[in-house]
């Protein structure tokens, strides 16, 4: 389980132990429970009292496989906790507008990691808890490829991530300022651990791009449209590079493979095209004589 998982799995158990913790497990009631979760859906929490709510299920399911309890309370609150708006995490997704990011990014005068985080942001296109997490074990710079666990992974499905030349000159640089340490992207306070997760959307706001335009995360959309938008890349190819998974279980079936060596093209001309966008150039349209393979 990834370390992030299980920060945040410390964190609701440590919410929920001053209601219910001294109780014997054996003892404790629907409504006890459902009491610490309106709690945390009274602060506005409401997706972490539905996750509250799951991992107290998975306590009371192991004592009752133990022996110290005779069922578990949390499935007498099936319905009883508000749904939660999906939300929609902001994204940069017009070509003019990202050549204005990129722009910015190179103006960042703040620490130096966190200018490398949010470059590699945009050019990696991983989830921002990968890349934060991205230990420098990983990389082959010799294929040039970064080889991402499965535990790491939202999916827990190992993933490859090609390296374009711009990408492995900046983590030459990162080497000289973090090398010597497990992770790429240390704390600033100690590098046993990762950088934290909210220093890529700060260095945004920094930046003057409020949270209602971009986050760390938007980086994957900016990425998945103008790709898209740029009609050279079959987007099935675009979609197993953002290690999506397919939800339709027949077309699943048939996008089993991996199109690596378009991937591998694509991330290239990914980091070409951002240089491009920064230096004020147009969304490359498509060459229609080379049309993206099927």
């Amino acid at each position: 389980m990834a370390e992030i998982t299980l920060s945040k799995i410390r964190w609701l158990l440590d919410k929920a132990y001053p209601k219910i913790g001294t109780r014997p497990i054996a003892k404790i009631t629907a409504h006890e429970v459902l009491v610490v979760l309106r709690a945390v859906e009274a602060t506005g929490r409401y997706e972490s009292a539905r996750r509250m709510r799951s991992v107290l299920g998975r306590v009371f399911r192991y004592a009752v496989a133990t022996t110290r309890a005779e069922r578990d309370p949390t499935s007498d609150l099936r319905g009883a906790l508000t749904v939660p708006k999906p939300k929609h995490l902001a994204a940069i997704t017009t070509a003019s507008r990202a050549g204005d990011l990129m722009r910015a990014i190179e103006g960042y005068t703040g620490h130096a990691i966190t200018l490398f985080g949010l470059r590699l942001s945009a050019h990696l296109f991983v989830r921002p808890g990968e890349l934060r997490q991205a230990e420098w074990s990983e990389f082959d710079f010799d294929r040039p490829v970064w080889n991402i666990p499965s535990e790491k992974m939202k999916m827990r499905r190992a993933h490859r991530v090609p390296l374009s030349a711009q990408v492995v000159a900046m983590f030459e640089e990162l080497w000289d300022l973090t090398g010597t340490g497990r992770y790429c992207f240390p704390s600033f306070r100690t590098d046993r651990r990762p950088m934290s997760e909210n220093t890529v959307n700060a260095a945004l706001r920094a930046l003057g791009f409020g949270p209602e335009e971009m986050t760390a995360h938007g980086f994957r959309a900016m990425a998945a449209t103008l790709l898209n938008e740029s009609g050279r890349f079959n987007p099935d190819a675009i979609e197993r590079q953002l290690a999506h998974m397919e939800n339709d279980g027949v077309r699943r079936a048939y996008t089993r493979g991996e199109y690596w060596d378009e991937r591998v093209s694509m991330m290239q001309f990914w980091s070409d095209e951002l240089e491009r966008l920064r230096d004020g150039a147009r969304l490359l349209k498509p060459n229609f004589g080379s049309r993206r393979q099927v």
